[in-house]
C-alpha cells in the first residue's frame, strides 16, 4: 500500500491552509508534460531554501521586536499611563501568557492547515495588537494588546524552527534553523534601536511591520514537504521538495527516505498514552522540554526585557544607549553561532555557552553585592559598575553562542513526527510558563536584590551544563530520519 493510499482518510480533512503560490502550479503543469523546455522553466521559476528561510524569518524578528519592547518604553510609558514598577511588569510578562496559548494550539495548528497556514494565522493577532497598543489610554488596552501579540509570538516560536528544519538538507540545518535564533536577535536590535528615537506609540506601529510582509510572502514558498508527506499528498510533497532542493537534484534517495520513516506510523498517525513510557518518545520528549526550561531559567528574558534597569542599577547614565549596544553585540555573537552549528556540533555549543554564562553571571552576582556596601562616589564602584557590564554583555554572547539557538534546533530535529503536533505543542508551552515566570517577576527581584537574582541564574547555568553532558545527543550531519533512529 502507498503512502497516498494509508493516508487518503486523514488528506480530506487535514489540508493545507495555502497552496504555494504561481510557482506550484507552474510546476505542477511542467511536473507532467513532455515539453522540452519544462525542466528549464522549472529551474527559472524554483525557489530556494535560503529565501523560504529568509522569508519566514519574519516571524522571529517579530518576536524579537516584541521581547525588545518593553525596555526601551519602561520610563514613557509609566509616566504617561501613571503606572507602578508591578503594573508595568506584568504588562511586560503578558506576552508569555499570550504565547503560551499560543503554544497549546501551534501544535495542533501546525498539523491541521501546515506550517505555512500556522505563520498566516500567527501574524493576524500580532499585526492586531500592536495598533491596540499604539492606541492605549489605560492597562486595559495596553494588557489586551500585549495577550494578543503574545499569542501569534506562540505559535510563530514553535512553527518557524520547524518549518526551516523540515526543509533544510541535513549538512545546511543547524545553520539555517540557526537564522530564526538570529532574527529574533535583530527585532531585538531594532527595538531597543528605533526606541532611543521614536516614542512608545510610534514603536508599537512599527511593530506591525514584520507581520505585515510575511503574510504575502507566505503565497511564494512551498509547504514543508515531510508534512506533506505525512498528509498523504505525495505529489505535492515530490514537487516541493523538487523545488526546494532544484531541478536537477535527484530526490529520490530523499523521498525514499521520508517515506520509509512515515511507514511505522498509523492513518491517524496517533499513539496511546501508554507508549509515552517508550524511549523512543520519552526521551527526547524530556530532552526538548528541559533544554527550552533551561533556557528561560537562565534569565535571558529577565535581562532583555530590563536590561535599560539593570544599566541604571549598575551607574550607566545612557542606559537605552548601552541596551542598544548589547543588542547589536547579540547579533553579532549569533552571526558566529550560524557558522558554528554545523562545525562544532550543537552539543559542544551548549556545554560551553552555558559554562561561559555560569562564569559571566557569577561576575555580575559579586560585582552587585559588592557595589551595595560600596560608597557611590568611590574609585571600586566605578570598577564595579564596569565589571557588572561587562558580565552582562558576556552573558549574552555566550548565550547567543550556543543556548539562544540550539534548544529550539534540536527540539525541532528530535521529535518524532508522529507527535510533533502535540510534542512541540508542551516543549513550547513549557518555554513560555517559564519565560513569564522570569519576565514577571526579574522586575521585582532587581529592585530586591541584584546580587540576588543573577545568583540565581548562575545555578541555573551550571546546572544546564550537566544536563547536556548527560542527556543530550548530537545531531550533526544526521538527517532528521536518522536522528529517529537513534532514539528507538
Amino acid at each position: 500500500m502507498s503512502l497516498r493510499e494509508e493516508n487518503d482518510e486523514g488528506r480530506g480533512l487535514k489540508k493545507p491552509f495555502l497552496h504555494t503560490g504561481s510557482w506550484y502550479r507552474l510546476s505542477n503543469n511542467f511536473r507532467y508534460s513532455g515539453l522540452l523546455g519544462s525542466a528549464h522553466a522549472l529551474r527559472d521559476s524554483s525557489i530556494s531554501v535560503f529565501a523560504c528561510v529568509l522569508i519566514v524569518a519574519l516571524g522571529p524578528i517579530q518576536f524579537g521586536f516584541t521581547a525588545g519592547y518593553t525596555s526601551p518604553t519602561q520610563s514613557a510609558i509609566i509616566n504617561d499611563l501613571g503606572l507602578s514598577v508591578s503594573e508595568f511588569s506584568l504588562f511586560g510578562s503578558l506576552s508569555n501568557v499570550g504565547a503560551m496559548v499560543g503554544a497549546i494550539a501551534s501544535g495542533q495548528i501546525a498539523e491541521y492547515i501546515g506550517r505555512k497556514g500556522s505563520l498566516m494565522i500567527a501574524s493576524i493577532p500580532n499585526i492586531i495588537g500592536w495598533l491596540v497598543i499604539s492606541f492605549a489610554k489605560d492597562t486595559s488596552f495596553l494588557y489586551m494588546g500585549r495577550l494578543l501579540e503574545g499569542f501569534g509570538v506562540g505559535i510563530i516560536s514553535y512553527t518557524v524552527p520547524v518549518y526551516i528544519a523540515e526543509i533544510s538538507p541535513q549538512n545546511l540545518r543547524g545553520r539555517l534553523v540557526s537564522v530564526n535564533q538570529l532574527s529574533v536577535t535583530l527585532g531585538i536590535m531594532l527595538a531597543y534601536l528605533l526606541g532611543i528615537f521614536v516614542e512608545w506609540r510610534i514603536l508599537a506601529v512599527l511593530g506591525v511591520l514584520p507581520c505585515t510582509l510575511l503574510i504575502p510572502a507566505l503565497f511564494f514558498i512551498p509547504e514543508s514537504p515531510r508534512w506533506l508527506a505525512k498528509m498523504g499528498m505525495t505529489n505535492e510533497f515530490e514537487t516541493s521538495l523538487q523545488v526546494l532542493r532544484g531541478f536537477d537534484t535527484d530526490i529520490s534517495i530523499e523521498v525514499n527516505e521520508i517515506k520509509r520513516s512515515l511507514a511505522p506510523s498509523d492513518k491517524s498517525t496517533t499513539i496511546r498514552f501508554a507508549e509515552l513510557g517508550q524511549r523512543r518518545y520519552w526521551l527526547p520528549l524530556m530532552i526538548g522540554i528541559g533544554l527550552l526550561i533551561l533556557q528561560q531559567l537562565s534569565g535571558i528574558n529577565g535581562v532583555l526585557f530590563y536590561s535599560s534597569t539593570i544599566f541604571q542599577i549598575a551607574g550607566i547614565s545612557s542606559s537605552n544607549v548601552a541596551t542598544f549596544g548589547v543588542g547589536s553585540i547579540q547579533v553579532l555573537a549569533t552571526c558566529v553561532t550560524l557558522w558554528l552549528a554545523d562545525k562544532a556540533g550543537r552539543r559542544l555549543l551548549l556545554i560551553v555557552s552555558s559554562a561561559a554564562m555560569t562564569f559571566s553571571l557569577l561576575v555580575v552576582a559579586i560585582s552587585f553585592f559588592m557595589k551595595d556596601y560600596t560608597p557611590e562616589d568611590s574609585s571600586l564602584s566605578g570598577i564595579l559598575s564596569l565589571l557588572s557590564v561587562v558580565g552582562v554583555v558576556a552573558m549574552v554572547i555566550a548565550f547567543s553562542l550556543g543556548l539562544g539557538a540550539m534548544p529550539w534546533i534540536i527540539m525541532s530535529e528530535i521529535l518524532p513526527i508522529n507527535i510533533k503536533g502535540l510534542a512541540g505543542s508542551v516543549a513550547t508551552l513549557a518555554n513560555w510558563l517559564f519565560s513569564w515566570l522570569v519576565t514577571m517577576t526579574a522586575n521585582m527581584l532587581l529592585h530586591w536584590s541584584s546580587g540576588g537574582t543573577f545568583t540565581l541564574y548562575t545555578v541555573v547555568c551550571a546546572v544546564t551544563v550537566w544536563f547536556v553532558a548527560k542527556w543530550v545527543p548530537e545531531t550533526k550531519g544526521k538527517t532528521l530520519e536518522e536522528i529517529q533512529l537513534f532514539f528507538r
